[in-house]
């Protein structure tokens, strides 16, 4: 067992602490990883929270970034020394990962979200000899060390700063595949993005590195929408202010938006973006409300082709995927540094408290 102080979440609502953990010993398809930096998502606060299904006590974190210290006897392409970008994880075997979609593989809620183990039910982490929550996006980055799966890890230039990158693992990748995997705007088309998070200003940098000539951009927070304009946006809405379908549709002459990336995660903002979509536009789901919640639509509008389809990480293939956003961020083009506040991983209740407050968009925690 390899010893680790990480950030462990001991019940639904109870706060990060510092503690002394254990890592198991490598599998043949797994890699030790020291991390510099990992994001937090609120995908990890609502683990935290108690409103997903994780097993607790347990170390979340999946938008790790570091350099790996060792591998299995299975692992290829990837030596001690070099650096990595962690992501979720897949089987690699069936149908919709071998078709280049391991976002939607058979396996990947119990592998990522709500199995806290290993595919075979083995922990990877342990605390004064008893099993804890672990396996999270098949890498746990919570801590100075993680055990990661191979399929977790995108192999990086040396000179990458992980600070800066560790993002991508999810919410950016998450962000930019909405508009570039799905989406997909011809030359001429309208987008907006409700929410101006760290996904929805992800998308509104995508966005702009499309054909598309109109970006709206769609918050209550007029800090983040002057920000949106910053990063590409074209227009904003002041959701506070406005209806937002009813601006979508006047600002488009009545004829809607060609395509809308959801963010909030909220079921009335939802409707209201379906409503303004053009006829054969399409609305994407991002963010996730409380397991159950459900969206009334108008059956007869959806008819003239409108469209709202659901979407997990981007359905990015992450080996091919996160090297391009790595390389945008590197040459400005994707400057993913204007959302980023770093703190140090003992102030992880700071950082937790200012996403709360709204003074943070993307927080990324810094360990060794």
């Amino acid at each position: 067992m390899t010893p680790s102080k990480a950030l462990v979440v001991e019940s639904g609502g109870a706060p990060f602490t510092v503690a002394e953990v254990e890592l198991d010993e490598p599998r043949p398809n797994e890699a030790l990883v020291r991390i510099v930096a990992a994001g937090l998502c609120h995908t990890d606060l609502g683990v935290a929270s108690g409103g997903l299904p994780f097993p607790l006590p347990g170390v979340l974190g999946h938008e790790g970034a570091g350099v790996v210290e060792q591998v299995g006897s299975a692992v290829t392409g990837i030596e001690p020394g070099d650096q990595v970008l962690l992501s979720f994880t897949s089987c690699g075997e069936c149908a919709n990962c071998r078709a280049g979609h391991p976002a939607y593989c058979a396996t990947w809620l119990p592998l990522n979200l709500i199995g806290g183990t290993r595919a075979d039910g083995s922990h990877t982490i342990t605390r004064d000899g008893a099993p804890i929550g672990g396996h999270f996006f098949g890498q746990s980055s919570f801590g100075q060390l993680a055990l990661v799966d191979e399929r977790s890890m995108v192999k990086v230039a040396p000179d990458v700063p992980l600070e800066l990158i560790a993002p991508l693992g999810c919410g950016v990748q998450t962000g930019v595949g909405a508009v570039w995997n799905v989406l997909a705007p011809p030359p001429g088309a309208t987008l907006a993005v409700l929410g101006t998070g760290a996904v929805g200003l992800s998308a509104v940098m995508a966005a702009a590195l499309t054909p598309a000539v109109r970006i709206i951009a769609v918050d209550r927070v007029p800090e983040r929408l002057a920000l949106a304009r910053e990063l590409g946006a074209t227009d904003t809405v002041d959701a506070s202010t406005e209806d937002v379908a009813e601006a979508l549709l006047r600002m488009t002459d009545g004829i809607g938006v060609d395509g809308i990336v959801e963010t909030t995660g909220n079921t009335a903002v939802l409707r209201k973006g379906a409503d303004a979509l053009a006829m054969r536009g399409t609305l994407v789901i991002v963010g996730a409300p409380p397991f159950g919640a459900e969206v009334a639509l108008d059956v007869n509008a959806m008819i003239p082709g409108r469209k709202v389809v659901g979407l997990t990480l981007g359905d990015s293939e992450t080996q091919s995927f996160i090297p391009a956003l790595v390389e945008l961020v590197r040459t400005g083009r994707l400057p993913i540094d204007r959302v980023i506040s770093p703190y140090k991983f003992e102030d992880v209740g700071q950082a937790v408290d200012d996403v709360a407050a709204g003074t943070a968009i993307k927080p990324v925690l810094l360990f060794n």
